[in-house]
Parts: C-alpha cells; sequence; structure tokens
C-alpha cells in the first residue's frame, strides 16, 4: 500500500512539473511573439506559429495524465481540486498560446513600425511575462499575498490597451496595419486575463475556496 501511495504521489508531482513546463513553452512563446512584430525577419513569427504546436500537444497529454489519474485512482478531495485545478491552468496555458500565434502571424501580414504603439505593445507584453514569472514564483512558495497581486496586475494590462484602442493618428496613417496593432493588443490584453484565470484556479488549489468568495 505505501509503495502504491509513493507511486501515486509521484505522479502528482509530475502533474505539477508538467503545468510548469508547459508554462515556460509559454512564456518563451510570448517572448518570440512579442520580438517577432518588430523584427525584419519574419522567421521569428513562423517559429512562433510552429511551437504553438508543441503547447497543444503538451496540453493534452496533461489532460489525459488527469483523466487516467481519476479515473484509477479514485483522489481524495485536495487531490481532485490540484487534478481539476491542472485541467484548467492547462486549458488557459494553451489559449496564451494561440493568442502568442496570432500576435506572430500578424507579423506575417503587416509591419507595425510606429514606435508609441510598438512600444506599448511590448510594454502589455514585458507585463504578461513578469505575471507568468511571479506567478512560478508564488506557486513555488505558496505565495497566496503573490497571486492576488498578480491577478489585480492585469488592470495595467488592459489601462495599456485602452489606451492603443484610443490611439487615432495611425488609422489615419494607414487604416490596416493600425487594425492589426489593435488586434495585437486584444491578443495580449486576452493574454493577461488567461493568467488571471490561471493564478485564480491555484489560489482555489492552495486555499480550497474560490477567489471570487474572496474578492467579494
Amino acid at each position: 500500500m505505501a509503495r502504491i501511495r509513493h507511486k501515486y504521489e509521484g505522479q502528482l508531482d509530475g502533474l505539477i512539473k508538467d503545468l510548469r513546463r508547459l508554462g515556460l513553452y509559454v512564456y518563451r512563446n510570448i517572448e518570440f511573439g512579442l520580438t517577432s512584430l518588430s523584427e525584419e525577419d519574419r522567421n521569428y513569427a513562423r517559429q512562433t506559429i510552429a511551437k504553438d504546436k508543441e503547447i497543444n500537444e503538451q496540453e493534452t497529454a496533461i489532460n489525459e495524465k488527469v483523466v487516467l489519474l481519476i479515473t484509477k485512482q479514485q483522489p481524495i478531495a485536495t487531490d481532485l481540486r490540484l487534478m481539476m485545478a491542472a485541467l484548467k491552468i492547462a486549458t488557459d496555458f494553451e489559449r496564451i498560446g494561440d493568442n502568442a500565434a496570432s500576435i506572430a502571424k500578424i507579423r506575417l501580414r503587416a509591419k507595425i513600425i510606429d514606435e508609441y504603439v510598438l512600444t506599448r505593445l511590448n510594454t502589455m507584453g514585458k507585463l504578461a511575462l513578469l505575471m507568468l514569472k511571479d506567478l512560478d514564483d508564488a506557486v513555488n512558495d505558496n505565495d497566496i499575498t503573490l497571486i492576488k497581486e498578480i491577478i489585480d496586475r492585469d488592470k495595467d494590462i488592459d489601462d495599456i490597451y485602452k489606451n492603443i484602442v484610443n490611439t487615432t493618428y495611425l488609422i489615419d496613417n494607414d487604416p490596416f496595419v493600425a487594425g492589426q496593432a489593435h488586434l495585437a493588443a486584444r491578443h495580449l490584453e486576452r493574454i493577461g486575463d488567461h493568467i488571471c484565470n490561471i493564478a485564480e484556479n491555484i489560489y482555489f488549489f492552495i486555499t480550497g475556496e474560490r477567489y471570487e468568495s474572496y474578492n467579494k
């Protein structure tokens, strides 16, 4: 019985490691997607799009592992909470990967050269990357305070998004490029939202309470 439990606990640890590995892949793909926007060479964009397939495969593998654990191990409440959170977190990571790939596809269609807009797009991306990095630290340390702070930080990304959308002078220059810039900002805003979802699911796993309950 002790050997079975030890193996089971190893599988749970493996699930957490898989999620963190997926998070690292997503982190790097956001970096690549951002870089592609300002690069003359479109290979960055193509690599970002290609790497999204790996993210999709990892999400599928995590989902299959969770289903197998649930059906074979009959997990207790705490373990089941981890597994349910893992399914949702993997889904949000996969969607972040989709957003990063979509940003890269924008670079294949257009080149954004306006420094004002590029600076703000890069700022949105860097804020999202910092949220992901700090979230990994928060998980490692079971730091609930940091998790709450990360969720609150999404407002900064939203504010920059609104600033870009309300920027009209670029439209007078090139309406198509302006539309693509606004679309890139939208994808970055969605990345921030998905990171918030991940943080809320981690909060639920650690505390056993919904973040919305705390927030009321």
